[in-house]
């Protein structure tokens, strides 16, 4: 078993994930270059100015920024509309679908076997009187879901605080809606890309959760992965293959 591939991933799907990191990485990096008030620059002005002069004045990196969230904003828009029965809806439910007891003490479980090792997740469990056993997951476990929600709620704000900012010279003209746009862009934007970072190192350097970040690129894990990581979505699966096998 532990040799054998399973699918996780459509090429649909894996495309829009890198699609989302290279807009992300682009918008980060010309949106901070954006902000010319040193109170309010994360990086320094340098990085302003350099911005500026990469791109030839505030003008086309602000025009930059907007061409790319809106190309950002169209793609989802397009992908959703397009696979809102095969991707879409499957996807909300997933996520939206939480089991207090079993996702809380996955929560639990694994904050203590992560940050202190699974010796002291034993013993802290027997002090408690909890099992020292990580519950059983979907197709996404605990962690995804709860960056996902978030991350898909902040990026509708996102994008509609970002077309409010783009037509405030011309359409929306109110300075309140406008200035609370900027804010709640900002303020957005970092939330979510705080939740990012910890994505990021969960995927690609987490131990034990490298198969997650190669399954982005080839669409397939490791059915020993599988069944330890997302054992209920693992069951199906096979469940469903042994009744068309059988069928």
């Amino acid at each position: 078993m532990g040799n054998r591939m399973m699918r996780r991933h459509t090429p649909a799907t894996i495309f829009m994930h890198w699609f989302n990191a290279a807009c992300w990485i682009f918008l980060l990096a010309t949106g901070i270059g954006l902000i010319k008030n040193d109170d309010l620059q994360p990086i320094g002005g340098w990085y302003a100015d350099l911005m500026r002069s990469i791109f030839g004045g505030g003008a086309n990196l602000l025009l930059a920024h907007e061409i790319c969230g809106v190309i950002w904003a169209a793609g989802f828009l397009i992908f959703g509309l397009v696979g809102i029965r095969k991707y879409v809806i499957p996807f909300v439910r997933e996520i939206a679908t939480f089991s207090p007891s079993r996702d809380l003490m996955w929560l639990v479980t694994k904050g203590i076997q992560m940050t202190l090792g699974h010796k002291a997740l034993a013993t802290i469990a027997r002090r408690f009187g909890f099992a020292a056993r990580i519950p059983d997951q979907g197709f996404y476990n605990t962690g995804q879901k709860l960056f996902a929600v978030p991350s898909l709620l902040g990026g509708v704000v996102i994008a509609v605080t970002g077309v409010i900012m783009m037509l405030s010279t011309s359409v929306i003209t109110d300075p309140t809606i406008v200035q609370w746009s900027i804010l709640i862009h900002f303020v957005t934007v970092g939330l979510v890309f705080a939740g990012l970072l910890i994505h990021i190192y969960m995927a690609s350097i987490a131990a034990g959760e490298r198969p997650a970040f190669i399954s982005m690129f080839t669409g397939t894990v490791p059915e020993d992965y599988a069944e330890h990581h997302h054992k209920l979505w693992y069951d199906e699966v096979t469940a469903a293959s042994g009744k068309e096998a059988s069928g």
